[in-house]
């Protein structure tokens, strides 16, 4: 039974730290090459640090717009044009978050009645939970199964009910690396017209694509003014600590998210937001050396694993690698990571914190491989001694 915490309301009951939190500890208190949490060892690009540092020196340090800073919600806006051919105004349908996470918890909160229902495909990111949770909604996971991340499409429909507001959606995904397919993409747009359903997409890892191709789901016929498309500018310009996310919607739908997320931290980040403007405008060249860099390390990563003896799924896109542990002789995900840096002064973290089905998830195991090569190189030698040492 697990122990109620005190003075914590009900709604939250279960949410502690976060694994992330757990096994970077973990990382610093044994020496070990943290694969866990999902932050690059390297800093931006040049030019997008030095726009912040100008921006600082500038005087740009006090609040900024509630809805974000001009310049880069005319970037963001700008952006969906030249990448995705969507055009949103930057004055009414572009607002500035303090990172994803926010805007996740805002559009929850905005949106979402107590009691109603959020369908979203499991294994999710662990603040997908606790957003539904604060707002009195309820969760129906759909399963994403096996190697190829690939779900039932009547599980889907099933999950829909006369309760559900919307569907929760992540593409590229955290943690297995989908990237789902249009086929895919245009099943789920015709149950949200169908059934008269929001979508709220987390395309963080939208320019970290290794196979296929990120469609934004506002891209399909209809879709567009009934989905709020949240980013970020952390994982494309390796500056995760600095948390400037985004959410382009329909006017009506920027409102409503835009009241809870007033109330939650009314504005952050003022100096950075001109940065990641900066890095919004930078040459296709960018985006491509991002996913190309990380396709590398992704593939030394998984090669290593494999040698190592796991069985390795495979990452179309996103800073993660899932394994599954049978090969190994090993079914508890949990209990393994936290051997792990005694065993190969490695950190990773275990998939089963993603699932409710906690049956799947238990011998999974998730690595990033978002960090230096040099420290790939050497995380798949210490792996490497898993097998050597039986």
């Amino acid at each position: 039974m697990v122990e109620r915490a005190p003075y914590l309301t009900t709604r939250l009951q279960g949410f502690g730290a976060t694994i992330f939190a757990e096994m970077s500890a973990l990382a610093v208190r044994t020496g070990a090459i943290n694969l866990g949490q999902g932050f690059p060892d390297t800093d931006g690009p040049p030019e997008v640090l030095q726009a912040a540092v100008d921006a600082i020196g500038g005087g740009r340090n006090q609040y900024p717009p509630g809805i974000g800073i001009p310049e880069l919600r005319h970037a963001v806006s700008a952006h969906q044009e030249r990448f995705y051919d969507l055009s949103y105004d930057p004055d009414s349908e572009v607002l500035i978050t303090a990172g994803a996470t926010e805007a996740i918890a805002s559009a929850l909160l905005s949106l979402c009645e107590v009691g109603d229902e959020v369908v979203c495909f499991e294994p999710y990111y662990d603040s997908y939970a606790a957003g539904i949770a604060m707002a009195g909604a309820v969760r129906r996971p759909v399963l994403l199964r096996g190697p190829d991340s690939s779900y039932v499409p009547e599980e889907l429909e099933a999950a829909i009910g006369p309760r559900t507001r919307l569907i929760l959606l992540n593409s590229p995904h955290n943690p297995t690396g989908k990237v789902y397919s249009r086929t895919e993409l245009e099943h789920v747009a015709e149950l949200a017209i169908r059934h008269d359903l929001l979508v709220v997409t987390d395309e963080v890892y939208e320019h970290i694509v290794y196979e296929g191709e990120h469609v934004p789901l506002a891209t399909l016929p209809g879709m567009r003014d009934r989905t709020v498309t949240i980013s970020s500018g952390g994982k494309t310009f390796s500056t995760t600590g600095w948390k400037i996310g985004w959410v382009c919607a329909t006017p009506e739908l920027v409102t409503a998210v835009r009241t809870s997320k007033q109330f939650l931290t009314y504005v952050s980040g003022g100096p950075f937001q001109y940065a990641i403007a900066e890095g919004l405008n930078l040459g296709d060249d960018y985006f491509r050396s991002l996913a190309d860099g990380l396709r590398e390390r992704r593939d030394r990563l998984s090669a290593g694993l494999a040698d190592a003896g796991f069985d390795v799924w495979n990452s179309a896109g996103t800073y993660f690698v899932t394994t599954h542990l049978a090969p190994m002789g090993e079914l508890d995900g949990v209990a393994f990571c936290w051997s792990l840096p005694e065993r190969c002064g490695v950190v990773a973290v275990p998939s089963v914190v993603f699932y409710d089905s906690k049956d799947v998830g238990r011998p999974l195991v998730r690595f990033a491989c978002c960090k230096r090569p040099e420290v790939i190189a050497e995380a798949a030698e210490r792996l490497a001694t898993l097998r050597s040492n039986g």
